[in-house]
């Protein structure tokens, strides 16, 4: 037997509708077979008994009937379990189709989640390794020093014009610093790269006060060198500004500077030393730039009085001619007036002439146009 129709069978026999059908086969069953022992086993009598016949005439019949019904009831099960077995089957099958269609759209979303994830790992990979060469980059004095020069570098370039700035400028006593912007007047405004970071990265990962302490000592003592390196090297009297920047690649580490060291950062002022995160970097490098435009403006005042001058004498100039061109349109507007009325007169004598209606007052006085008087050639 098929094994897709025998579980559906068996499935069926166990349900609770099956039961009360099978219990009715059975007692038609045994009620057929205890008729049956009874006929068999009866004492035939020797002399025939016409009740006797009746009765089992009467019982065959019967026997007859139940047998037909048994045998229509045997049918009628056997129709009422192929439909529900062809009914268990039809929905065996679709609930097959639909539990591989759902297995199948559960794996494809499963394939491009996974996808997913893969395309997340290999950025967190990347970003990984970027982190690890950024570290090993700031773990380096000499490498943290090129990138806090290189992110200035990038800061003046962006705002402040060709020749405004000089980087590795050499000063009278032979140092350098990592920039000087040119200011007008005066001498230049020097800008030195710092990025004190072992110290602060000790302080945050201090985990005793005595680390703690040791790490915020350390932290004074770069900060307070670095500032009296850029007051002693590069604040020259008469040569450079009286102020001189300290730019500090960072702003968190400005920020543990000026929240937990504030003092330090009086300190530096106090020094002519202003300490600046890469924000407050390019705020000052645009007031520069204005300082620097207003300094070529004043330069340029006589020029641009000059070409003020010129430009209203072009603008006088210019408001003549509008007055002249106004009275000639005028004129001619007198003009055109004028002709309006002598069209109007030649209308209206056209106009008598058409219809024959002279006055006799016409005064005689009127001048007569000889008409021209053509001379006709040979050829005409």
């Amino acid at each position: 037997m098929n094994p897709a129709l025998t579980d559906p069978l068996r499935d069926f026999l166990q349900s609770p509708a099956a039961l009360p059908i099978a219990l009715g086969v059975a007692a038609l069953l045994v009620i057929c077979v205890i008729a049956i022992l009874i006929i068999l086993l009866r004492p035939k009598k020797p002399m025939a008994d016409p009740e006797q016949d009746a009765r089992l005439r009467e019982l065959n019949a019967r026997l007859d009937a139940m047998g037909s019904w048994l045998q229509n009831a045997h049918g009628q099960l056997a129709n009422t379990v192929n439909t529900r077995l062809d009914a268990v089957s039809q929905n065996l099958g679709e609930s097959m189709k639909t539990t591989a269609k759902h297995t199948s759209d559960h794996l494809q979303a499963l394939h491009s989640r996974l996808a997913v994830i893969d395309s997340a790992q290999k950025n967190i990979t990347e970003l990984s390794s970027t982190v690890t060469s950024l570290q090993n980059v700031l773990s380096n004095k000499q490498s943290r020093g090129a990138f806090g020069q290189g992110q200035l570098e990038a800061i003046i370039m962006d705002v402040l014009p060709k020749g405004a700035y000089e980087f590795q400028y050499s000063l009278s006593n032979r140092t350098k610093p990592d920039c000087v912007v040119f200011m007008p007047d005066s001498g230049p405004l020097v800008i030195d790269a710092k990025f004190p970071l072992e110290a602060l990265t000790a302080l945050r990962a201090a985990e005793s006060d005595e680390e703690r302490k040791f790490a915020a000592a350390r932290v004074r003592t770069d900060i307070a060198k670095h500032v009296s390196d850029i007051a002693a090297k590069y604040l020259i009297p008469g040569e450079t500004q009286d102020i001189a920047l300290m730019f500090i690649p960072s702003e968190s580490v400005y920020a543990d500077l000026h929240e937990q060291f504030d003092d330090l950062v009086q300190k530096a002022q106090r020094a002519r030393v202003m300490i600046v995160s890469p924000t407050l970097m390019v705020m000052a490098i645009q007031v520069i730039k204005q300082v620097r435009k207003d300094a070529e403006m004043r330069e340029a005042a006589d020029q641009i009085r000059t070409e003020v001058g010129m430009m209203l004498k072009d603008v006088t100039l210019l408001s003549e001619r509008v007055r002249k061109l106004q009275s000639h349109f005028n004129q001619a507007n007198a003009d055109i007036d004028s002709i309006l009325i002598s069209t109007g007169k030649i209308e209206k004598r056209a106009g008598k002439i058409e219809g024959l209606d002279f006055d006799s007052d016409t005064p005689a006085s009127a001048e007569v146009i000889a008409a021209p008087i053509r001379k006709i050639g040979v050829a005409e």
